[in-house]
Protein backbone atom coordinates (compact mmCIF):
# COMPACT_ATOMS: atom_id res chain seq x y z
CA UNK A 1 0.00 0.00 0.00
CA UNK A 2 1.34 3.45 -0.87
CA UNK A 3 2.33 5.72 2.00
CA UNK A 4 2.32 3.32 4.95
CA UNK A 5 6.07 2.68 5.10
CA UNK A 6 7.86 4.52 7.93
CA UNK A 7 4.65 5.95 9.38
CA UNK A 8 4.07 5.48 13.10
CA UNK A 9 0.77 3.66 13.66
CA UNK A 10 -0.80 2.66 16.97
CA UNK A 11 -2.96 -0.46 17.08
CA UNK A 12 -4.99 -0.99 20.25
CA UNK A 13 -5.91 -4.50 21.32
CA UNK A 14 -2.88 -5.64 19.33
CA UNK A 15 -1.93 -8.56 21.57
CA UNK A 16 -4.40 -11.05 20.08
CA UNK A 17 -7.19 -11.65 17.61
CA UNK A 18 -7.98 -9.03 15.00
CA UNK A 19 -5.65 -6.46 16.53
CA UNK A 20 -2.69 -8.82 16.35
CA UNK A 21 -3.39 -9.62 12.70
CA UNK A 22 -3.61 -5.91 11.88
CA UNK A 23 -0.36 -5.11 13.69
CA UNK A 24 1.50 -7.87 11.82
CA UNK A 25 0.17 -6.72 8.44
CA UNK A 26 1.01 -3.06 9.02
CA UNK A 27 4.52 -3.99 10.09
CA UNK A 28 4.83 -6.06 6.92
CA UNK A 29 3.79 -2.95 4.97
CA UNK A 30 6.69 -1.08 6.58
CA UNK A 31 4.87 0.84 9.31
CA UNK A 32 6.42 1.43 12.72
CA UNK A 33 3.77 -0.21 14.88
CA UNK A 34 2.80 0.76 18.39
CA UNK A 35 1.52 -2.49 19.90
CA UNK A 36 -0.84 -1.26 22.60
CA UNK A 37 -2.67 -3.67 24.87
CA UNK A 38 -3.55 -4.20 28.52
CA UNK A 39 -1.87 -7.62 28.32
CA UNK A 40 1.81 -6.71 28.43
CA UNK A 41 3.12 -10.26 28.03
CA UNK A 42 1.13 -11.04 24.88
CA UNK A 43 1.83 -7.55 23.52
CA UNK A 44 5.56 -8.13 23.85
CA UNK A 45 5.24 -11.45 22.03
CA UNK A 46 3.57 -9.70 19.08
CA UNK A 47 6.26 -7.01 19.00
CA UNK A 48 8.97 -9.68 19.11
CA UNK A 49 7.27 -11.51 16.25
CA UNK A 50 7.30 -8.31 14.21
CA UNK A 51 10.94 -7.58 14.92
CA UNK A 52 11.98 -11.19 14.17
CA UNK A 53 10.31 -10.83 10.76
CA UNK A 54 12.34 -7.68 10.07
CA UNK A 55 9.73 -5.11 11.09
CA UNK A 56 9.65 -2.36 13.69
CA UNK A 57 7.45 -2.30 16.78
CA UNK A 58 7.17 -0.77 20.24
CA UNK A 59 5.10 -2.26 23.05
CA UNK A 60 2.90 -0.30 25.44
CA UNK A 61 1.04 -1.88 28.34
CA UNK A 62 -1.99 0.39 28.59
CA UNK A 63 -5.50 0.22 29.97
CA UNK A 64 -7.34 2.32 27.39
CA UNK A 65 -10.03 3.22 29.95
CA UNK A 66 -7.34 5.29 31.75
CA UNK A 67 -6.76 8.56 29.86
CA UNK A 68 -3.52 9.28 31.73
CA UNK A 69 -2.02 5.95 30.63
CA UNK A 70 -3.17 6.55 27.07
CA UNK A 71 -1.65 10.04 26.95
CA UNK A 72 1.67 8.79 28.32
CA UNK A 73 1.93 6.08 25.65
CA UNK A 74 0.99 8.45 22.85
CA UNK A 75 3.54 11.01 24.03
CA UNK A 76 6.26 8.35 24.02
CA UNK A 77 5.33 7.07 20.55
CA UNK A 78 4.73 10.43 18.84
CA UNK A 79 4.53 11.57 16.11
CA UNK A 80 1.53 9.30 15.52
CA UNK A 81 0.49 9.24 11.87
CA UNK A 82 -2.08 6.47 12.14
CA UNK A 83 -4.41 4.99 14.74
CA UNK A 84 -6.38 1.76 14.65
CA UNK A 85 -8.89 1.53 17.49
CA UNK A 86 -9.36 -2.23 17.73
CA UNK A 87 -9.50 -3.03 21.45
CA UNK A 88 -12.87 -4.30 22.62
CA UNK A 89 -14.64 -6.63 25.02
CA UNK A 90 -18.09 -8.07 25.67
CA UNK A 91 -20.01 -10.79 27.48
CA UNK A 92 -23.12 -12.23 25.86
CA UNK A 93 -26.40 -12.01 27.76
CA UNK A 94 -29.92 -10.76 27.20
CA UNK A 95 -30.17 -7.13 28.28
CA UNK A 96 -32.74 -7.93 30.98
CA UNK A 97 -30.30 -10.40 32.51
CA UNK A 98 -27.47 -7.87 32.82
CA UNK A 99 -26.79 -5.15 35.38
CA UNK A 100 -25.23 -1.67 35.45
CA UNK A 101 -21.80 -2.96 36.49
CA UNK A 102 -21.56 -4.93 33.23
CA UNK A 103 -22.89 -1.97 31.22
CA UNK A 104 -20.18 0.26 32.65
CA UNK A 105 -17.41 -2.20 31.86
CA UNK A 106 -18.61 -2.65 28.27
CA UNK A 107 -19.01 1.10 27.73
CA UNK A 108 -15.69 1.94 29.40
CA UNK A 109 -13.71 -0.42 27.18
CA UNK A 110 -15.56 -0.17 23.88
CA UNK A 111 -16.61 3.48 23.82
CA UNK A 112 -14.60 5.45 26.37
CA UNK A 113 -11.45 3.54 25.44
CA UNK A 114 -11.85 4.69 21.84
CA UNK A 115 -12.67 8.23 22.97
CA UNK A 116 -9.54 8.32 25.13
CA UNK A 117 -7.33 7.22 22.25
CA UNK A 118 -8.81 9.76 19.88
CA UNK A 119 -8.59 12.54 22.47
CA UNK A 120 -4.89 11.80 22.98
CA UNK A 121 -3.94 11.36 19.32
CA UNK A 122 -6.00 13.97 17.44
CA UNK A 123 -4.33 17.18 18.76
CA UNK A 124 -0.95 16.12 17.37
CA UNK A 125 -2.51 15.15 14.06
CA UNK A 126 -4.24 18.53 13.87
CA UNK A 127 -0.95 20.34 14.54
CA UNK A 128 0.85 18.32 11.86
CA UNK A 129 -2.13 18.55 9.46
CA UNK A 130 -2.02 14.83 8.80
CA UNK A 131 -3.62 11.70 10.20
CA UNK A 132 -5.21 8.40 9.30
CA UNK A 133 -7.68 6.78 11.70
CA UNK A 134 -9.53 3.48 11.37
CA UNK A 135 -12.04 2.59 14.06
CA UNK A 136 -12.98 -1.07 14.35
CA UNK A 137 -16.68 -1.12 15.20
CA UNK A 138 -18.93 -4.10 14.46
CA UNK A 139 -21.90 -5.08 12.33
CA UNK A 140 -23.63 -5.29 15.72
CA UNK A 141 -23.59 -1.49 15.60
CA UNK A 142 -25.35 -1.49 12.23
CA UNK A 143 -28.02 -4.17 12.63
CA UNK A 144 -27.91 -5.20 16.30
CA UNK A 145 -26.84 -8.52 17.79
CA UNK A 146 -28.82 -10.70 20.16
CA UNK A 147 -27.11 -10.86 23.54
CA UNK A 148 -25.00 -7.77 22.87
CA UNK A 149 -27.29 -4.81 23.47
CA UNK A 150 -24.84 -2.49 25.23
CA UNK A 151 -21.94 -3.59 23.03
CA UNK A 152 -24.08 -2.85 19.96
CA UNK A 153 -24.88 0.59 21.37
CA UNK A 154 -21.16 1.29 21.82
CA UNK A 155 -20.30 0.18 18.31
CA UNK A 156 -23.15 2.22 16.84
CA UNK A 157 -21.76 5.18 18.74
CA UNK A 158 -18.29 4.58 17.29
CA UNK A 159 -19.75 4.59 13.78
CA UNK A 160 -21.45 7.95 14.41
CA UNK A 161 -18.34 9.29 16.17
CA UNK A 162 -16.17 8.43 13.18
CA UNK A 163 -18.47 10.24 10.78
CA UNK A 164 -18.51 13.34 12.99
CA UNK A 165 -14.74 13.45 13.39
CA UNK A 166 -14.32 12.94 9.64
CA UNK A 167 -16.39 16.10 9.09
CA UNK A 168 -14.68 18.09 11.82
CA UNK A 169 -11.15 17.29 10.68
CA UNK A 170 -11.42 17.05 6.89
CA UNK A 171 -9.63 20.39 6.57
CA UNK A 172 -6.89 19.25 8.96
CA UNK A 173 -5.64 16.57 6.59
CA UNK A 174 -7.12 13.82 8.78
CA UNK A 175 -9.28 11.04 7.40
CA UNK A 176 -11.43 8.83 9.62
CA UNK A 177 -13.12 5.62 8.54
CA UNK A 178 -14.76 2.65 10.23
CA UNK A 179 -14.60 -1.08 9.58
CA UNK A 180 -17.36 -3.34 10.89
CA UNK A 181 -16.37 -6.99 11.32
CA UNK A 182 -18.96 -9.69 11.65
CA UNK A 183 -18.68 -12.59 14.11
CA UNK A 184 -15.03 -13.62 14.15
CA UNK A 185 -13.15 -16.66 15.41
CA UNK A 186 -11.11 -14.99 18.17
CA UNK A 187 -10.21 -15.89 21.76
CA UNK A 188 -13.01 -13.58 22.94
CA UNK A 189 -15.63 -15.41 20.87
CA UNK A 190 -14.31 -18.74 22.13
CA UNK A 191 -14.77 -17.51 25.69
CA UNK A 192 -18.35 -16.51 24.89
CA UNK A 193 -19.05 -19.91 23.34
CA UNK A 194 -17.96 -21.63 26.56
CA UNK A 195 -19.77 -19.35 29.02
CA UNK A 196 -22.40 -21.92 29.93
CA UNK A 197 -25.13 -19.40 29.19
CA UNK A 198 -26.45 -17.24 26.36
CA UNK A 199 -23.19 -17.28 24.40
CA UNK A 200 -23.07 -21.07 24.43
CA UNK A 201 -26.54 -21.08 22.85
CA UNK A 202 -25.86 -18.43 20.21
CA UNK A 203 -22.24 -18.70 19.06
CA UNK A 204 -22.49 -22.17 17.47
CA UNK A 205 -25.31 -20.88 15.24
CA UNK A 206 -23.50 -17.78 13.97
CA UNK A 207 -21.76 -19.35 10.98
CA UNK A 208 -25.11 -20.50 9.55
CA UNK A 209 -26.33 -16.89 9.54
CA UNK A 210 -23.51 -15.82 7.21
CA UNK A 211 -24.05 -15.97 3.43
CA UNK A 212 -20.48 -17.30 3.17
CA UNK A 213 -21.33 -19.92 5.82
CA UNK A 214 -18.30 -19.30 7.98
CA UNK A 215 -17.11 -17.06 10.78
CA UNK A 216 -14.57 -14.39 10.04
CA UNK A 217 -10.89 -14.97 10.70
CA UNK A 218 -8.58 -12.28 12.11
CA UNK A 219 -6.70 -12.30 8.81
CA UNK A 220 -9.84 -11.22 6.93
CA UNK A 221 -9.50 -7.59 8.10
CA UNK A 222 -5.91 -6.27 7.90
CA UNK A 223 -6.02 -5.70 4.14
CA UNK A 224 -8.99 -3.34 4.44
CA UNK A 225 -7.36 -1.55 7.38
CA UNK A 226 -4.07 -1.14 5.51
CA UNK A 227 -5.92 0.27 2.51
CA UNK A 228 -7.79 2.85 4.58
CA UNK A 229 -4.54 3.92 6.26
CA UNK A 230 -2.73 4.23 2.94
CA UNK A 231 -2.46 7.07 0.47
CA UNK A 232 -4.62 5.02 -1.90
CA UNK A 233 -7.55 5.96 0.36
CA UNK A 234 -6.70 9.65 0.71
CA UNK A 235 -10.07 10.71 -0.79
CA UNK A 236 -12.14 8.37 1.39
CA UNK A 237 -13.40 9.62 4.75
CA UNK A 238 -16.41 9.18 6.99
CA UNK A 239 -17.19 5.76 5.52
CA UNK A 240 -18.32 2.54 7.18
CA UNK A 241 -17.24 -0.71 5.57
CA UNK A 242 -18.70 -4.05 6.63
CA UNK A 243 -16.24 -6.91 6.32
CA UNK A 244 -18.56 -9.66 7.41
CA UNK A 245 -19.05 -12.36 4.80
CA UNK A 246 -22.23 -10.71 3.54
CA UNK A 247 -23.93 -10.56 6.94
CA UNK A 248 -24.93 -6.98 6.15
CA UNK A 249 -25.20 -5.48 2.68
CA UNK A 250 -25.55 -1.71 2.65
CA UNK A 251 -25.79 0.28 -0.55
Amino acid sequence: MRGIRDRRVIVTGAASGIGRAIALRLADEGAIVGVLDVNEQLGRKVAEEIVTAGGRAHTFSVDITDLAQVRAAVAEFDPVAGLVNCAGWDRMARFVDTDPSLWRKVVDINLFGTLNMLYAVLPGMVTRKFGRIVNIASDAGRVGSSGEAVYSACKGGIIALGKTLAREHANDGIIVNTICPGPTDTPLLATMAADGGFGEQVVPKLARAMPMRRLGHPEDYPGAVAFLLSDDASYITGQTLSVSGGLTMHG
